[in-house]
């Protein structure tokens, strides 16, 4: 009995052993584990970085005991396929766990976003979630290499690297203005990797502190556009509507002298009144058929118009004023339609169905040629002189219904105009062409010239969408 006893105590024992064994494992299984970092190590040499969007950025290496999650494999991702330099990453130390796994500390080239990612297994290989990027490629360095400030002021300065392509890029000056006028040397150019846009590197010899990374755009190789405070007057060429149409620079002025009736010398400093030769150089520049040249405005006599002729009598040197401008009158186009051929300097003409005079004449041979063509209600038109582009064109047919243009039916082998055959046979085996636009010249509005539309052709079988149809067009503007 006793033996019986002590057995069922041992084997009671046993199992509540084994029970609480068993609750401790697990316990331990389902606690979290954690990785562990070592110290943080600066890079050497910082390298700017990608992200791929497969990790994401934590506070602390993503493994160890108090990460916190700064930007989501989302966000990353995101990152990832910016086009924007901003979201260039830089990489600029790292932590290694004990597991093996390094992790790069990476900042955004906008500081909005810095943290740990997860970069492979290899201390000083950039792998998992970064890759390593050149934030600028090389390009050509244009022929034209002397340059000035197209705009001088506090936009589009220059930088020791183009903004966001180094983490440590900064403004070589914070204003151009007092720098006007200088002579600039393209040595180098390079576009953004991410952007594309182009920098060009410039030299400024007069004032090498100034010499610096810019953006291709913010220099001209017109001297004519540099601008000096000092000596110069800007002149915005504004439309009655207060619109700025032109703006240019009158340069090298004189100073007046002390009755303001006549000019000196060049003046040398700015607000001095150099109105006497602002007056005679703007009667002069012949500002409509240079600088308004294709706007549709011109600029009266200034000898006669006194509120133009008092803007510039008054001005100082660093001054912009206004001198008005007057719209052209409105000019209705005639639009030619070409057929493209394989020798793209030459086009064949179509006929349009409102020519009756050259309809009548080409249906009986050429009535492949002969085009319907849909009713004008709002003629092409614009400021007479003004430019126009080859896009305005083709958005101004595309929306007159003449995108796509037909012929009649007509016989393949005569191309006489099919009048004969019924509706039934037209569907079977009626011949007919398709034009397609495709294209259009630039130009400028003018009651003496005409814009066109090319076209492709392509011969279709069956009955002409427009077969015996007819159309009209509003005078103004036609097809011709």
């Amino acid at each position: 009995m006793r033996s019986s006893f002590a057995k069922s105590i041992y084997v009671g024992a046993a199992v509540l052993g084994l029970a609480g064994l068993s609750a401790v494992t697990t316990t331990t299984a389902s606690a979290k584990s954690y990785a562990t970092a070592g110290s943080y190590t600066a890079l050497t040499k910082g390298q700017n970085v990608l992200v791929n969007g497969t990790n994401a950025i934590y506070s602390k290496p993503g493994t160890v005991k108090g990460a916190k999650v700064v930007a989501s494999k989302k966000t990353v991702a995101k990152l990832a396929a910016s086009k924007k330099s901003n979201d260039t990453f830089y990489a600029y130390g790292t932590k290694t766990t004990n597991r093996g796994s390094v992790y790069y500390k990476i900042v955004t080239m906008d500081k909005k976003y810095r943290g740990y990612i997860y970069g492979g297994k290899t201390a000083g290989t950039f792998a998992g979630g970064i890759k390593t990027t050149d934030t600028m490629t090389k390009a050509a360095v244009p022929s034209q290499t002397t340059v000035y400030f197209a705009n001088p002021g506090t936009a589009n300065v220059t930088w020791t690297a183009p903004k966001n392509t180094d983490i440590n890029a900064k403004k070589n000056v914070v204003n151009t203005t007092p720098f006007a006028g200088d002579k600039l040397t393209i040595t180098d150019a390079a576009t953004k990797t991410k952007e594309g846009s182009l920098y060009y590197y410039v030299k400024d010899a007069t004032h090498p502190s100034v010499s610096g990374w810019i953006y291709s755009g913010a220099v001209t190789t017109d001297s004519s556009v540099a601008y000096n405070q000092a000596s110069d007057v800007k002149v915005n060429l504004v439309a009655t509507d207060g619109t700025t149409v032109k703006s240019t620079v009158l340069q090298n002025l004189k100073a007046n002298n002390d009755t303001n009736s006549a000019s000196t010398d060049t003046a040398k400093v700015k607000g001095t009144a150099v109105g006497v030769d602002a007056l005679d150089q703007a009667k002069k520049a012949d500002w409509n058929n240079s600088v308004l040249k294709g706007t549709g405005y011109t600029v009266g006599d200034l000898t006669t118009n006194t509120i133009n002729q008092a803007a510039l009598l008054n001005a100082k040197s660093g001054d912009t004023v206004t001198v008005y401008v007057t719209k052209g009158k409105e000019v209705g186009m005639k639009i030619q339609l070409l057929q493209t051929t394989s020798d793209p300097t030459h086009n064949t003409a179509l006929v349009p169905s409102t020519n009756t005079t050259a309809a009548t004449a080409a249906l009986s041979t050429a009535a492949d040629t002969v085009v319907t063509v849909p009713s004008l209600t709002t003629p092409f038109a614009g400021a007479d002189g003004a430019a126009f582009t080859a896009q305005n064109v083709i958005d101004y047919l595309t929306k007159a219904n003449a995108a796509t243009l037909y012929t009649d039916n007509y016989d393949k082998t005569t191309k006489a105009q099919d009048k004969t055959s019924s509706d039934d046979v037209l569907a079977k085996s009626g011949t007919y062409t398709e034009y397609k636009l495709v294209s259009s010249r630039d130009g400028n509005y003018s009651s003496d010239s005409s814009a066109v539309g090319i076209y492709t052709a392509t011969v279709k079988t069956g009955i002409s969408p427009v077969h015996n149809q007819k159309t009209t067009t509003t005078p103004g503007s036609s097809f011709e």
